[in-house]
């Protein structure tokens, strides 16, 4: 598994690698208090990563997190009562 978590990785810095590389087209970002210059491919292969970033994190927060909570009390209600019986 680890493998082929590690060929998996590796195609991804690949493929960004190429993107990077076939889109060097000047560009900039404009932020309002900012502008920053920067290549086509860099502002793409950030882009990306910013939106993986935010999506994972807003499944975070919507779904894990309070999954967890819920296990955490069901494991506390399955083991309240067989402390007190004893």
């Amino acid at each position: 598994m680890r493998v082929l978590r590690l060929l998996i990785a590796f195609a991804c810095i690949a493929l960004g690698a190429i993107v990077g590389a076939l889109n060097r087209q000047a560009a900039i970002i404009d932020l309002g208090a900012a502008r920053i210059p920067t290549t086509l491919g860099v502002a793409l292969l950030v882009a990306l990563l910013l939106g993986v970033v935010l999506g994972g994190a807003a499944i975070a927060t919507s779904v894990v997190l309070p999954l967890r909570r819920r296990l955490a009390r069901c494991e506390r209600q399955a083991i309240a009562p067989s402390t007190t019986r004893a």
